[in-house]
């Protein structure tokens, strides 16, 4: 796998045949069609990445392989064989004996998908012991394998923690594990690596190849990362609007593109913002100091004196590897975790820790727009519920003025308030999902904003309309962000200030001139030399460089 040449075309080497799939998707109660005649094979030990912007039909494309469709969606032409077992017709029990067996899934959002009432290794055991393919005790030793192998701290215990007391990036390393439990035929990656940071990300995509590898498993890719696509894929195939646009070998699709859509997605993000004056921000009082804050989960210390401003109209980014302490900050500013010690200023003034104890304007001014959308936003509430209430709650506007505002932030966010206004998040792809939170945040006029990884769902294309909405509307609301992510391209494009963490501390801050020029500090080197390239030998060279020096 990932050599990245033609697999073997012999019949007996296919593992998966989709012919003439088409898949419709219910809407104002008509059926459209969403997944239009697509053809797709896939061979033992191969590797199929799916590319496109958000709504394009990649996950819908991927659960297809599980003979699955999401609610609301139907199978409505075509045929899916999988080892020689049509799909389509197969009855739904041995259609769920393949599951999480041969055909196993990881999705992007691992916060949606873990049962929050049982222990990660419980989850991890389960579907071995139920087929009998392990014991128990054998299954809890194989999870913890998988979990060294995934980087995942204190691997011999972290399986006995609940999903919520791990991050997000820990998690999704959990849920890759446990989709690996039964050494499936097949795997489906829908963005797994979406939630790592980029050191993180670099030995889950080795062990990834390894174990793709070493059982001759084959995959399907579902990524906006070309980067990330260019190291996994053998053969790419690139999706628009439920079609397929081109497909070839991997090294061919990123030399030579032939579609003016693929080498739109090609393009090298252009936006970086412009920075307000230094001047101006001395002499502007900050709108939250975060001052000398250490902060605790129980007993055990997660934030260690942290200290940094928020201006007006300014981007301060919080970046550093997956448990470092950035979305355990974000928590101490918006009052969900008070500090053991130390306190955050809003407007000079000392907020109360514990948001019970902050007024209501004071929890309208800092709003918050998490990573995860699925689990941010109530799954059964219409699109104009959702942005609607902080527009009444807050701003106690009447049903009216929340209709006409309602549309207008969906105009903002570019989609359709006719369209989208009666949906429900399951009608909405995850791009999409994570705008309507952009939107609710916006809706309560806030003068600070926390953006924790708000364009790691996004295409590359959807992703720069975000930064450069969030940047425009900076500039005419004179917001303050404090942007988390572990995308350094990111951090380039919309910062004016770089906050770099590590085990809970700072190890180093200032502007984003300073933070991206030599020479750097040891670990803001190791991120940046862990960000994947568009050159499908670099991951391979990467490992080289580090075992020549080990």
């Amino acid at each position: 796998m990932a050599n990245n040449t033609p697999a073997a075309n012999d019949d007996h080497e296919v593992l998966l045949e989709m012919r003439d799939l088409r898949i419709d998707g219910r809407r104002d109660d008509q059926w459209h069609e969403i997944i239009k005649g697509i053809d797709l094979t896939l061979h033992r030990g191969e590797v199929l990445g799916l590319i496109g912007e958000s709504g394009a039909g990649k996950s819908t494309l991927g659960i297809a392989a599980m003979g699955y469709v999401k609610p609301g969606c139907r199978f409505s032409g075509g045929r899916i064989t999988f080892d020689g077992i049509d799909m389509l017709t197969a009855s739904e029990e041995k259609k769920q004996a393949l599951r999480g067996v041969r055909i196993a899934y990881v999705a992007q959002s691992a916060a949606a998908s873990f049962n929050p009432a049982h222990k990660l290794i419980d989850q991890f055991a389960e579907i071995p012991v139920q087929h009998h393919k392990s014991s128990k005790a054998e299954a809890y030793a194989d999870a913890k394998d998988l979990y060294s192998k995934l980087q995942l701290p204190e691997p011999e215990q972290i399986g006995f923690r609940y999903p919520h007391q791990v991050s997000g990036g820990q998690l999704q390393r959990a849920m890759t594990a446990m989709a690996m439990s039964c050494r499936p035929d097949l795997i489906i990656f829908d963005e797994p690596t979406t939630a790592l940071d980029v050191t993180t990300q670099i030995e889950v995509l080795m062990t990834m190849k390894d174990i793709v590898e070493q059982f001759n498993t084959a995959a399907i890719y579902i990524t906006h990362d070309l980067a990330v696509v260019a190291q996994m894929a053998d053969r790419i195939m690139v999706l628009r609007y439920g079609e397929l646009v081109e497909e070839a070998p991997t090294r061919v699709m990123l030399a030579n593109p032939k579609q003016a859509y693929t080498k739109s997605l090609w393009a090298v993000r252009s936006f970086r913002k412009t920075s307000v004056l230094k001047t101006q921000q001395q002499a502007t009082q900050p709108i939250i100091s975060v001052q000398n804050v250490t902060a605790a989960y129980g007993v055990l210390d997660i934030l260690h004196e942290i200290s940094f401003d928020l201006q007006r109209g300014q981007t301060v980014s919080v970046v550093g590897e997956s448990g470092s302490g950035k979305s355990t900050t974000a928590r101490v500013i918006t009052g969900l975790l008070p500090p053991r010690l130390g306190q955050v200023l809003f407007q000079g003034q000392a907020l109360p820790p514990d948001y019970r104890q902050r007024s209501k304007d004071q929890l309208r001014q800092v709003q918050m727009i998490y990573q995860m959308a699925d689990t941010a936003i109530n799954p059964r509430q219409r699109v104009r519920e959702i942005i609607g209430r902080p527009l009444s709650f807050y701003l106690g506007m009447d049903s009216q003025q929340v209709e006409t505002r309602t549309r207008e932030l969906l105009a903002m966010i570019e989609l359709n308030p006719d369209q989208f206004i009666d949906r429900f998040p399951s009608e909405l792809s995850g791009g999409q999902k994570q705008r309507i939170c952009i939107a609710r945040a916006l809706a309560a006029e806030p003068q600070c904003i926390i953006c924790d990884e708000v364009t790691s769902a996004l295409d590359q294309l959807v992703a720069e309309g975000i930064l450069r909405l969030l940047d425009r509307l900076q500039r005419e609301l004179n917001l303050a962000y404090m942007f988390i992510t572990h995308d350094l391209a990111t951090v380039k494009a919309i910062s004016d200030e770089v906050v770099v963490m590590l085990k809970g501390k700072i190890v180093e801050q200032g502007s984003k001139d300073k933070i991206f020029s030599p020479p750097y500090p040891e670990y803001t080197e190791k991120l940046l030399a862990s960000v994947p390239q568009m050159n499908p030998d670099w991951m391979k060279q990467l490992i080289a460089q580090r075992e020549s020096r080990s």
